[in-house]
């Protein structure tokens, strides 16, 4: 109801409105405001798209040549440097079993922390070696080794605790003459 009524007052005086107009000093403000002839504005600014284009062109070139890297990469993980890998993981394998047949002699396997800590080693290894299936890199290589040389240094502890269980138990037993 009210906005009625403003419109019927709009309509009816509409000549009272027109009649004045804004003084030439205002126009003048109005217009250099909206037109400023020396100030453009930021995005319309030609040397602006120039340099994003610069920059876009850049930044493609740097993804793709990266890219071809890291295929060529991929490629040789899985050729030449894989049968180094193969052969370093057959050596480190060798090295556990022949440590592990050692302590399994002496029944040694009691130690209940080294028996986990072994088979947590173990178990990482199947998941390191999963993982070299699904996204071989230099990376999950560098974790298996060390995963070996962890798992041969803890048998070579424990081979070592061996034989200083096996000379102490030397030197306590009596001798007779």
């Amino acid at each position: 109801m009210r906005k009625d009524a403003l419109e019927k007052i709009t309509t009816d005086h509409r000549d009272q409105f027109d009649d004045q107009t804004p003084s030439e000093k205002i126009w003048r403000r109005i217009s250099s405001s909206l037109f400023e002839p020396g100030k453009v504005s930021l995005w319309n600014s030609v040397p602006l798209w120039r340099a994003a284009a610069i920059m876009l062109v850049g930044l493609s070139a740097y993804l793709f040549f990266s890219k071809q890297n890291s295929a060529l990469e991929l490629k040789t993980l899985t050729g030449v440097g894989q049968q180094d890998f193969k052969d370093v993981e057959s050596f480190y394998s060798a090295q556990i079993l022949e440590k592990v047949a050692l302590i399994s002699h002496e029944d040694l396997f009691a130690d209940d922390s080294f028996t986990q800590d072994l088979q947590k080693l173990e178990a990482m290894y199947t998941v390191l070696s999963e993982e070299m299936k699904k996204h071989p890199s230099e990376k999950v290589k560098d974790a298996m080794v060390l995963n070996m040389i962890v798992r041969i240094d803890l048998l070579n502890q424990q081979l070592q605790r061996l034989e200083e269980t096996k000379r102490k138990s030397k030197s306590e037993k009596p001798t007779s003459i």
